[in-house]
Formats: structure tokens, C-alpha cells, sequence
């Protein structure tokens, strides 16, 4: 028996910019469409009432969803059969063919690569719309690519839909449009947009403070060579992935550290106005998750959920953790993308993947607002590039094919090659035992703009930035920051001053290495930054873009000691 056509009338209200796109959609009635929306915005509702629309005026009989993970299969499921479209979610590349019971199916781009042919007489056999979930995963290899393309070719309508920044490599996404621009270079083209500075501004999102913590590790190398490095501090690619693995190693400081401060955060969160707030460790390796999780039971007294694989079980306790009021969950890789725990508000990235596109997922995990005023706080390393992602949250990127490679920052093969191989001038061997590592709160990123100076964890400077109100506007959490900060320096200096006169002359000060340099130059243009918001009323973050485009260079958080001062020149003649 066939099912029931949904019923339009009961569907939920729609968002200002899925009425804006639906309509759009309506208007085109092309074959292909390609949505973007940021994590959390509500692409899956906005693709079933599309999906709702054409089933109801004939345009389809059929919709197949593909989604990256098994876990996104039963949630696609769960969501449409709540307005009325029934999905196969257990669809088998061996069934052949779907019930006659479902709508359709739900299915991953694994499959589909295994078995284009099934796919492709599915799409065949009744008119189809293909619902292509985070569309970037088709050129995640050539295999996916071509089966996405040889098997969904033959449907009526194509959905395309991503919430991240799209791919830098150059395999082509199928059923993306490209359009060459005036440098020669092809770059993909949406048919709607919704990033994550519009959702802010709407209040669909919620504001993300960066904690980014740095602190002193120490390691050996295999050949008894110790080494040590300040998380950081400008140094080789490879050094930094060094101390960075010694940093996230659960037997030293750094994570426990940090963990408790994350911990303290989600408390403040839980007391005003989140009870039910609860935070994801994001780790590397399923040895790091478990330990991680012993960590959070020694910190806090209670256990943590632990997610370690992509399987039927791990889908269960992601629904177990989200329904319930459990502080804390840990896992690996497969709650980066998609996953929807809306409660989750405070998250620690312990993990040493870094491109673009996978930073962009996991903070996407703690960006969908529920109530006006919500903030999520993200812990993460004081590594040069992550800092540079967090303060670029709000870009906005296309694919590009065809463009130069920039070597600067990690990719994730890089990461794994640097923590492998000797890269540094034969000082690395391809073995280390992590040593020691201390966790000091280095400084807050929000809204690009940097916040704050060194605070050593557990001092009562750390906790004025950990006890942040957890009901704030954009413009709130911003005015905080900069009064924070300025009661910081004004404490700092009250010490000072009021520590008794030495007998003798003091000391001619030592001079300042590269690091400590950056340090004073960052803290003085957040001052001259700060003074410039109060004359003008513009917000921090676009003084700072501000600042880049006369100046030129990354954000300030990776800003080189000569773009510090050629910024602090500038904000000064403003």
C-alpha cells in the first residue's frame, strides 16, 4: 500500500530564509539547486518541506536522501516521518528495490559508491528528487563521485545542501554549478546562501567564544633528546604538531587543565538559564576518547558518555545522551557533522584535525541557539591555525579548482606526517614520549577579535572569563570581553605599583623574545581597538577586518610582529 501524500497544512512554520529559499526553489523549478546554510540554520527542514511540496503537486513520486554517516540515516528518517514522508532508513544495496510502504530511502554516499548500478535504477523506476546531504562528501574520493553522478543523473530534481566550507582540493563536486571568474579560476555557485554571521544576526545561531589555551610542553625523542616548545610560540610546522601532541596527551596536565576550566564554564552555563547544557570532547583516536572520559569522571565525580564508532550502538547513546541531562560526552569523529544534540553548549577540541572543512563541522555542533541569549564556549589549543579558523567563523568560502595550494597552517595528512617523520633538521625521531604540559588561558577570540592576555589556569583571572554570563547578546558578550580585559590590564598594574620600592636600582628589564612580543603588541592593539569602539560604536570584529583590509594578513591571532605593528599604526589614524 502506497503511503499518504504529506499534509502541507501541518508542516511547521518556516525560518525567514527557507521561506526566502523555498520560494526561490519554486520560482527556478530547475533540476539541480544547491543550498548552503550554516550548522544549524535548519537545512533538513527546509530539503523535506521541498521534498513535502513536490510529492504534493506530482512533480515526484519518490525522494532519496544520501547522508555522509549511518547515524544521519535514522536522523533523516526520524525527521521526515514527522511531518508525514516515510524513509527506509535499513535500505539495503541488496533489497534492490524500496517498499512500497516508504517514500523512499535514506541511504550514504558509501553505498551509493559500492553500488551505483541499484541506485541508479531506483532513480529510474519512479520519478525521483535526490536529497544530497552535505554534497562535499561526493568528492571525498572518485569512487563516490562518479557512482553519486552515474546514479542520480536519470532524477527529476536534485537537492544539493552543505553547511560547511566546501572542499579545498580539485575533484569536482557533481551537480554543482561552477562559474569562472575574472582570475580564470572556477568557483562553485549557490542558489542560496545562509551563513553563519545572517543566523547570528537572525538569532538562529548562537555566539561561540574561542578559549584557546597555550602552555609549556616537554617531550622526548627516541634517541633520549629532550625537547620542549610553548604552544603557540612562531616555530616549524612540525614543532608545533609536536608539542601540540604532547599537549593533548592524556597523561600530562594540559588536558586535565583544561578540562576542569571547560567543565567550570558548563557549570556557569547550567546556573544561568542552560540547566540542561551539556559539553563534547572532541578527540582524535578512540585510546585518547577513553582516557579522556577517565579524566572527566576524576574532574567532575560523574561519567561521561563515550561515542566511538559509527555503528547502531553509537547512534543509540547519541540519542540516549541527547534526551537526557548528562554533562558530558566524548567522541571521535562522527559527531563532527550533522549530528543534532541542540543542548550541547561548551565544547574542548582535542583532536589534530584541522582543515577548514572539518573545524567548520565540529563547532557546528554548538551553534544551534534554542532560546535568545544562549552562548557556546569552545576549548581549544593555542595553535597558529586554529586561532586563524575561529576568528574567520563568519567566512564565507567557495570551491575553487584550480587555485594554489597554500602551504601555511595544518592539513590533516600533514599533521599526521609532521607527528611521523624527522621534518625538523634530524632534532625529531619518529618516536616521542610526551613528558610534562601546562595549561595557561592564553586568550578569547569572539566575533574575530582577539580578548584578554595569559592567565594561568585556576586563578582567579581565568575564572572572570570563565564565569561570563551564559544569556548574552552578540553585542553583550563583546562589551564584556573589552571590560574584562581592561580589568585585567588595570589589576595588573594596580600589582605593580603597589608592590614597595627595591633599595637599589632595579634592573635594566631583560629583552623580550618573539612570543612575548606578540603577546605585548596583540594586547596593545586590543587596547587601541577597544578605545576605537567606544568613540565610534563599531564592533570589535569589524575594526579588526577593518584593519586587515588596509594592512593586509591573517588575523591578528596569526599576525606576524611587523603586522601587529603596522595595525597598531593604523588604528591610531583612524
Amino acid at each position: 500500500m502506497a503511503p499518504r501524500t504529506p499534509a502541507l497544512e501541518t508542516f511547521p512554520p518556516l525560518r525567514a530564509w527557507q521561506r526566502k529559499a523555498m520560494v526561490e526553489y519554486l520560482r527556478r523549478r530547475s533540476e539541480d539547486f544547491t543550498a548552503v546554510a550554516t550548522p544549524g540554520a535548519g537545512k533538513t527542514t527546509f530539503a523535506l518541506r521541498i521534498a513535502a511540496e513536490l510529492l504534493a503537486d506530482g512533480t515526484v513520486e519518490a525522494v532519496t536522501v544520501v547522508a555522509p554517516t549511518e547515524h544521519l540515516k535514522t536522523q533523516w528518517a526520524d525527521a521526515a516521518a514527522r511531518i508525514g514522508i516515510q524513509l527506509d532508513a535499513a535500505f539495503r544495496n541488496a533489497d534492490l528495490h524500496s517498499s512500497t510502504d516508504f517514500h523512499g530511502a535514506v541511504i550514504t554516499y558509501a553505498q551509493v559508491g559500492m553500488a551505483p548500478h541499484v541506485h541508479r535504477r531506483r532513480t529510474m523506476t519512479r520519478r525521483t528528487l535526490v536529497i544530497l546531504d552535505e554534497i562535499h562528501h561526493a568528492g571525498d574520493s572518485r569512487t563516490w563521485g562518479d557512482g553519486v553522478k552515474a546514479a542520480f543523473e536519470p532524477a527529476v530534481r536534485r537537492l544539493m545542501l552543505t553547511g560547511t566550507p566546501f572542499r579545498s582540493d580539485d575533484n569536482p563536486i557533481p551537480f554543482v554549478e561552477y562559474e569562472r571568474g575574472g582570475d580564470g579560476l572556477l568557483r562553485s555557485r549557490a542558489d542560496s546562501v545562509y551563513g553563519y554571521s545572517d543566523a547570528l544576526r537572525d538569532g538562529v545561531v548562537r555566539p561561540v567564544l574561542f578559549l584557546a589555551y597555550s602552555g609549556e610542553t616537554r617531550w622526548r625523542t627516541n634517541a633520549g633528546e629532550e625537547l620542549s616548545a610553548r604552544l603557540g610560540e612562531p616555530m616549524t610546522q612540525d614543532l608545533i604538531a609536536q608539542a601540540w601532541r604532547t599537549a593533548l596527551d592524556p597523561a600530562g596536565d594540559w588536558m586535565p587543565q583544561v578540562l576542569r576550566a571547560a567543565d567550570a564554564r558548563l557549570t556557569v552555563l547550567r546556573e544561568a538559564g542552560m540547566p540542561d547544557a551539556a559539553g563534547l570532547v572532541i578527540a582524535t583516536d578512540q585510546q585518547s576518547a577513553r582516557s579522556y572520559a577517565k579524566l572527566i569522571e576524576q574532574v567532575t565525580g560523574e561519567k561521561a558518555a563515550v561515542v566511538l564508532s559509527d555503528d547502531v550502538g553509537a547512534s543509540a547513546r547519541i540519542a540516549t545522551f541527547a534526551a537526557s541531562e548528562q554533562r558530558w560526552m566524548v567522541a571521535v569523529r562522527m559527531v563532527s557533522e550533522g549530528v543534532d544534540i541542540p543542548r550541547l553548549a561548551v565544547g574542548v577540541y582535542a583532536t589534530s584535525a584541522s582543515t577548514p572543512l572539518y573545524f567548520a563541522q565540529a563547532i557546528g555542533r554548538f551553534v544551534r541557539a534554542r532560546r535568545p541569549g544562549e552562548t557556546a564556549s569552545v576549548f581549544l589549543p593555542s595553535v597558529p591555525h586554529l586561532l586563524g579558523l575561529a576568528s574567520e567563523m563568519e567566512a564565507e568560502r567557495d570551491h575553487v579548482l584550480g587555485k594554489p595550494k597554500d602551504r601555511e597552517g595544518f592539513d590533516d595528512d600533514l599533521l599526521e606526517r609532521a607527528q611521523r617523520d624527522d621534518q625538523a633538521s634530524g632534532e625529531l625521531e619518529k618516536r616521542f614520549a610526551a613528558l610534562s604540559a601546562t595549561a595557561e588561558l592564553d586568550q578569547v577570540i569572539f566575533d574575530g577579535a582577539s580578548f584578554g592576555t595569559a592567565a594561568q589556569a585556576g586563578t582567579p583571572e581565568e575564572e572572570e572569563y570563565l564565569g561570563l554570563p551564559g544569556l548574552l547578546t552578540s553585542e553583550q558578550v563583546a562589551e564584556l570581553l573589552s571590560k574584562r580585559q581592561s580589568a585585567q590590564l588595570a589589576a595588573r598594574k594596580r600589582r605593580a605599583t603597589e608592590r614597595p620600592a627595591e633599595p637599589s636600582a632595579p634592573p635594566a628589564p631583560a629583552p623580550m623574545n618573539a612570543a612575548q612580543r606578540r603577546v605585548a603588541l596583540r594586547r596593545q592593539l586590543n587596547a587601541l581597538v577597544a578605545a576605537q569602539h567606544h568613540r565610534t560604536g563599531q564592533p570589535h570584529g569589524k575594526i579588526h577586518a577593518e584593519l586587515r583590509r588596509l594592512c593586509g594578513g591573517p588575523p591578528s591571532a596569526q599576525a606576524t610582529i611587523e603586522q601587529l605593528e603596522e595595525r597598531i599604526a593604523t588604528v591610531q589614524t583612524l
